[in-house]
């Protein structure tokens, strides 16, 4: 359960928690918006509203939207081919979207990774083409060969996100 449904449970508008919490409209908009109360903060609005700290938990896995996670997964396929899109189109979708949980955040960590290190492995094997005069088009193969296991590890992932509500593949680098 999110701090707006538990607000609204009690018959509170934002000013009036704030008043009674002693945290700031802003702060309480913030946690409404998303961001996890931690510290002071938590403990202010829990006892505010009569409630468990546990109630501030991360939102659980029955109030994600799944298909959207699933859409944000997928997206960074069509654009995976050109650098750094497979990375900024889900991000808008997360943005536009407001779809920030740890889902989509390990989606985006992964993409990051993947983009880093495929650009390094395809710089070295084109270093080692020209320094070794290997065949010209190694560089070619190297990088189908990246957008292909880019593509397996998005449907890996989208095909656990409809089977187990989690990642295969999972980061925490955000």
């Amino acid at each position: 359960m999110n701090i707006k449904s538990l607000r609204e449970q009690k018959h509170l508008t934002q000013e009036e928690l704030a008043q009674e919490s002693g945290i700031s409209i802003r702060t309480i908009q913030r946690i409404e918006a998303g961001q996890e109360p931690k510290g002071h903060t938590a403990k202010a609005l829990m006892e505010a509203l009569d409630l468990d700290i546990t109630a501030f938990s991360k939102t659980p896995t029955e109030d994600l939207n799944y298909s959207l996670i699933k859409i944000i997964n997928i997206s960074s396929v069509f654009v995976c081919v050109v650098p750094l899109l497979n990375i900024i189109l889900p991000l808008a979708i997360m943005y536009y979207r407001k779809q920030f949980n740890s889902i989509t955040k390990q989606i985006l960590s992964l993409q990051i990774l993947w983009t880093i290190a495929s650009f390094l492995i395809f710089v070295l094997t084109a270093s080692l083409t020209n320094a070794l005069s290997l065949n010209h088009r190694l560089p070619l193969w190297v990088l189908i060969t990246l957008v292909i296991i880019n593509v397996i590890l998005v449907f890996k992932n989208a095909a656990s996100i409809d089977k187990n509500k989690k990642l295969y593949f999972k980061l925490n680098l955000i």
